[in-house]
C-alpha cells in the first residue's frame, strides 16, 4: 500500500510538471550565422514572406515604390540620355512613317503625369492628341510635378489600341472626374511610347 501511494505521488508530480512547466519548442527557428543565407529558419526551400505590400500596385504593372529625384535641368530618369539628335514631337509622324514602331529620340513638353506614382506621362503630338509615355519594365518613375517641363525621351514609338479599361485607368491616375471616366466607351487607336530614359531639358 505504501508503495502504491508513493507511485501515485510520483505520477501526480510528473503530470503537474508536464502541465505547468513550458517545454522547449520542438523545431526552433535558429539564428542565422554571419555569412549564412537566411531561409525561413530550418533551411527550407520555402519563399520567405516579407509582409510588405506587393511591388507597386502589383496590378498597375508591378511598379515599385522608389524615390524620384526632383525636377531640374539635366536630371535624368532611367537610362542616361543626351538631348543630341532629339526630334521635335512634330516630326513623330514622319519618323514613324507607315511602320508599326520605330526607335526614336523625341523632345516635347510634358502635359500630364500620373499622380499616383509618376509611372507615365503624356506629350502632345502635332495633331493635338496626347502620346502616352510609359517606362520600360517600370524600372523608373518621373516626378509628379514634371508637367509643363520640356523633356527628351528615348525609346520606341509604336501604334497601339488602348482598351476602354486602360483608358479609364489612366484617367483615374490623372485625377479626372468620374463623369469623364464613364464617358469612355470605345477602344482608341493611338501612338504610345516606351521610354528607356527621360531627361529634363528645362
Amino acid at each position: 500500500m505504501k508503495f502504491f501511494l508513493s507511485f501515485v505521488g510520483v505520477l501526480v508530480a510528473i503530470l503537474l510538471f508536464i502541465r505547468f512547466v513550458p517545454s522547449a519548442p520542438i523545431n526552433p527557428v535558429l539564428p542565422v550565422e554571419q555569412g549564412q543565407e537566411e531561409v525561413n529558419g530550418h533551411n527550407a526551400e520555402v519563399p520567405k514572406g516579407s509582409g510588405e505590400e506587393p511591388a507597386e500596385e502589383e496590378g498597375e504593372e508591378g511598379h515599385s515604390s522608389t524615390s524620384v529625384a526632383p525636377v531640374a535641368p539635366g536630371q535624368t530618369y532611367g537610362a542616361a540620355i543626351s538631348p543630341d539628335g532629339a526630334l521635335p514631337m512634330t516630326a513623330l509622324s514622319t519618323a514613324l512613317g507607315s511602320r508599326d514602331s520605330a526607335q526614336v529620340k523625341l523632345v516635347g513638353k510634358a502635359s500630364a503625369v500620373c499622380q499616383a506614382k509618376g509611372c507615365w506621362m503624356t506629350l502632345p503630338t502635332a495633331d493635338g492628341k496626347q502620346m502616352r509615355v510609359r517606362f520600360k519594365d517600370y524600372a523608373f518613375f518621373v516626378p509628379k510635378d514634371l508637367s509643363g517641363h520640356n523633356v527628351v525621351v528615348s525609346g520606341w514609338a509604336h501604334r497601339t489600341t488602348t482598351s476602354v479599361a486602360d483608358q479609364q485607368h489612366y484617367l483615374r491616375d490623372a485625377g479626372k472626374p468620374e463623369k469623364e471616366i464613364a464617358a469612355i466607351t470605345q477602344p482608341k487607336q493611338e501612338v504610345s511610347f516606351m521610354a528607356d530614359g527621360v531627361r529634363v531639358v528645362n
